[in-house]
């Protein structure tokens, strides 16, 4: 098996990591415990989170064991790392339904029933038996506050003056340090991984594992996902890709996929696939030599798709793009083909209107595919006027609920890309 850091060296994936030659060391003699925390802040993970649960998965495939850490407690406080304001805190209540839906989303990556099993822990196990003044006696003491305050978190949100940061915030730290320090104890767990952001707070768990336990722990941090344009991944900068379907439509991860630069499809191929460096080098090239074939990217789209949403999703979401080029419409749902029409202009009429029959020339007039009937006669006659994507031909077409495409939605098309959705108020 080849070393866990050449492996992540080789995708662009480490940012900082603490002792290199010692961890190196250690991945070649044994087999290590790794963790991950995800708080539960929302009720899924988005595409942020993917990139530290597909390194544990790439430990995993290398024989180390992957542990998940759902923040039950570190949840309702809110880490100060990459915010500019203090989050909202939730009530138990959010943070449990949370937590149960996160899980079922990282059992999707790991291996739970395997030789080296993924395990999944909730920092509230441990976090909720300690009273004040024992967390104080027993942590609190081997913080300092000066090394609290230099770490960029924490020191960025005290220089803002119009914000500042809660007492409760800036302890986080020394929670998740704790974890740490729980994970070792209870499954030898010297490694801890996360996005930059959690530099601070990686280091001060190994800290707090060496004046406790007397013992070498380490960390490695990913690099935080921008795109080449500066765009941060994440559901904080407002522009989340959600892991839930209902949340992000496999259609929309597929297109954003779609859509990636030229500068960084290759990168997401390494950080978000387990394609070989062959594979993705040759990838590299076409990207080089045939730019507007978009190999990379639509690999990209396909790989990641089907890794998150299965082969199902991944067929939705190839046939949902081919209805954007003139494919026909069918067997969609009012949800997947609104996600698919995001920035199509639509109109709604009553239920017992369409029962009665409309004529497709007036329907086309109404929609303001066309100005006036005449003009949809005309646009007809050239073979321009559809319906689901099918081409109609007959000026005296009543349009009626056996032409929707969905429960309650039609799809008008004039020319080749000029669409109008009709929805159908019940």
């Amino acid at each position: 098996m080849p070393n866990a850091i050449d492996v992540f060296e080789e995708h662009g994936l480490i940012e900082q990591i603490s002792d290199e030659s010692a961890l190196r060391k250690s991945f070649e003699t044994e087999k290590l415990s790794v963790y991950a925390g995800f708080d539960p802040t929302a009720d899924s993970l988005h595409l942020g989170h993917l990139l530290p649960i597909l390194c544990l998965a790439r430990l995993q495939k290398l024989g180390h064991k992957p542990i998940t850490l759902v923040g039950g407690a570190t949840g309702m406080i809110g880490d100060p790392s990459g915010k500019s304001d203090e989050r909202n805190l939730l009530t138990q209540d959010v943070i449990e339904s949370n937590s149960a839906s996160i899980k079922k989303q990282l059992e999707r990556f790991l291996d739970f029933d395997c030789s080296n099993s993924a395990e999944m822990v909730n920092n509230i196990e441990w976090t909720n038996s300690f009273s004040y003044i024992e967390w104080l006696r027993d942590i609190g003491k081997h913080f300092s506050v000066n090394q609290m305050l230099n770490k960029e978190s924490v020191r960025r949100r005290i220089e803002d003056n119009s914000r500042g940061i809660s007492y409760t915030e800036f302890s986080y730290m020394l929670i998740q340090a704790n974890d740490f320090l729980e994970l070792y104890d209870r499954h030898k767990c010297t490694l801890q991984v996360g996005g930059n952001d959690q530099w601070g707070n990686i280091t001060a768990g190994i800290d707090l594992i060496h004046r406790k336990r007397h013992e070498q722990a380490y960390g490695i941090t990913f690099p935080l996902l921008e795109s080449s344009t500066g765009e941060k991944f994440g559901k904080s900068a407002g522009n989340a890709i959600w892991l839930d379907p209902e949340k992000t439509s496999p259609f929309a991860l597929y297109q954003y996929w779609l859509g990636a630069d030229d500068r960084d499809a290759i990168r997401y191929l390494k950080y978000f696939t387990f394609l070989s460096m062959d594979d993705i080098s040759d990838l590299e090239k076409s990207v080089q030599t045939d730019p507007g074939k978009r190999e990379a990217q639509h690999v990209l789209a396909e790989e990641s798709t089907r890794m998150i949403h299965g082969d199902d999703g991944l067929k939705k979401s190839v046939r949902a793009s081919e209805v954007l080029f003139g494919g026909e419409i069918s067997d969609f749902s009012d949800k997947e083909l609104i996600d698919i029409f995001a920035d199509v202009p639509s109109s709604s009429i009553s239920l017992d209107e369409l029962n009665k029959g409309i004529g497709i020339l007036t329907m086309f007039t109404r929609s303001g595919l066309s100005k006036s009937n005449g003009q949809a006669l005309q646009l007809l006659k050239q073979g321009g006027v559809y319906v689901n994507n099918v081409r109609m031909d007959d000026q005296k077409t009543l349009l009626s609920p056996e032409h929707l495409a969905s429960e309650s939605v039609m799809v008008l098309r004039g020319g080749k890309k000029r669409y109008h959705l009709i929805r159908i108020e019940k």
